[in-house]
């Protein structure tokens, strides 16, 4: 059996449904029960749960349990405080870092050994350059201003209080590193200190679907690296079969892709009889620089390699996705915002 907490994510929901497929018996948690009904669909068990609430995981199985993914948190992308009037810390910290140590109390009374969390790619923001691989040894190095600063320091914690419960009490404790997570759900818009922001993605599919120019601004070369939903849902169950699975893990393609090819995909993808055509706006800035992730580790400790890591490829899955129709409770849930930072 295999517990999913903060199963009403997207990646949640994707998750859920690899490990069924699998013949893993799953319970699956949130606080939402709007998506009960969809999960149970799926073949899980659901129990409404909230992290930080120690006394809600007594309703949790004590026995049986092969292993815990921890989804759930607190993101920028669906935080309300807008930092230049209120601070929020408190919130990251309760949710993110106590929610964790609740976790992992959880399975230390209850002898469960393996636990997979997640962290985010800006915590080595700082290394971020064209060409170098960042690997799980690059020093943490990021900005301690902004909406994602606390965050960060919040999953920074939570992963280090992992690493603690697994050397103090001997779980097998692991972190995945996520970039972008591209995946059905309802990420058309984010929010940046408190404000609601139309995501990259969404503009680039909404301008290719019709037929309007698309403007890519700065340097039409800089390159992201980032993650399809369904190879995380595998990850994830390949790191649960994997005794050798501990620790810190990049969970990217581990493939560049710059933003111009990522823009030609999806009006080739997306783009109707017209075809948009792209404007190059290097007066413009963009403020995200190239990054790109060293995904030795995972291959060589739990056998993960990413399938999707052709950009077409994965527009072609992502828009047969959503004509299914199958995700529609996802997409119009608003709990079920991306996991990550949304920067497409």
């Amino acid at each position: 059996m295999i517990v999913v907490i903060g199963a009403t994510s997207f990646i949640g929901m994707y998750t859920v449904e690899e490990l069924v497929k699998n013949n893993y018996e799953v319970v699956a948690t949130g606080r939402n029960l709007k998506l009960k009904p969809s999960l149970e669909k799926l073949g899980a068990s659901f129990i409404q749960l909230d992290v930080t609430k120690p006394e809600d995981f007594a309703q949790l199985p004590s026995s049986d349990v092969e292993g815990v993914i921890l989804l759930a948190g607190l993101l920028p992308a669906n935080a309300t405080a807008d930092l230049n009037n209120e601070e929020n810390a408190a919130e990251y910290f309760e949710v993110n870092t106590i929610g964790t140590v609740n976790v992992l109390e959880y399975c230390r009374k209850n002898g469960i050994k393996k636990i997979i969390s997640t962290t985010t790619y800006g915590d080595v923001s700082g290394a971020w350059r064209s060409g170098y691989a960042i690997s799980e040894d690059e020093p943490r190095n990021f900005k301690f201003t902004g909406d994602h600063a606390v965050y960060t320091i919040s999953k920074n914690a939570a992963n280090d209080v992992i690493e603690y419960y697994t050397q103090q009490h001997g779980l097998q404790g692991a972190v995945f590193r996520f970039p972008p997570v591209y995946g059905v759900g309802p990420h058309g818009t984010i929010l940046v200190d408190g404000k609601p922001y139309k995501s990259g993605i969404q503009t680039f599919i909404e301008k290719a679907e019709k037929g309007e120019d698309i403007e890519i601004w700065g340097d039409p070369h800089i390159s992201r690296d980032i993650i399809y939903v369904k190879d995380v849902a595998r990850a994830f169950r390949l790191a649960l079969m994997s005794d050798k699975t501990h620790g810190l893990y990049n969970m990217t393609s581990g493939v560049p892709l710059e933003l111009e090819d990522q823009v030609r995909a999806v009006i080739k993808v997306f783009g109707g009889a017209n075809g948009s055509n792209i404007v190059y706006r290097p007066d413009k800035q963009n403020n995200t620089p190239s990054y790109l992730f060293d995904m030795s580790k995972a291959k060589r400790d739990f056998g993960f390699v990413p399938e999707y890591t052709d950009y077409e490829q994965m527009m072609r899955d992502y828009k047969g996705e959503l004509e299914s129709g199958r995700w529609s409770d996802l997409e119009n849930n608003s709990s079920a915002k991306w996991s990550v930072d949304d920067e497409a």
